[in-house]
């Protein structure tokens, strides 16, 4: 599995630095990934969802250090690229989804579900 695409949105915040979003073999993605810079550096937070006892829980992880290491080096790497670049049309953020439909399905726009509403 290979990381494809990513994505960085920074934020102007003491502890959160930024929104992240990263693509997968050119087919999957996964967003609301946060650069949180923390006691000890800067880490990835991966998205989680809260509880109804408060508590969070990551909705995608890596399963292993191995992967865990390869995603934080990864994102961590364009994030510094990005802030070291500084503002300018090179360092934008892109605000359109990172693999678009019609990128997914090899330049067709897949067909809309039957029964959809409004399509």
């Amino acid at each position: 599995m290979e990381i494809t695409d990513v994505k960085v949105i920074p934020v102007d915040d003491e502890k959160l630095k930024a929104f992240v979003s990263i693509v997968f073999d050119h087919c999957f993605v996964v967003t609301d990934i946060k650069v949180i810079n923390g006691p000890k550096g800067l880490f990835v937070s991966m998205p989680s969802k809260k509880r109804k006892d408060g508590t969070f829980k990551d909705i995608a992880h890596p399963l292993n250090n191995q992967m865990r290491q390869y995603l934080e080096e990864k994102v961590l790497g364009v994030y510094r690229q990005q802030v070291a670049a500084g503002p300018g049309p090179a360092a934008a953020p892109a605000v359109a989804p990172a693999v678009a439909p019609a990128e997914a399905t090899g330049g067709e726009t897949p067909p809309a579900k039957e029964g959809a509403e409004g399509e």
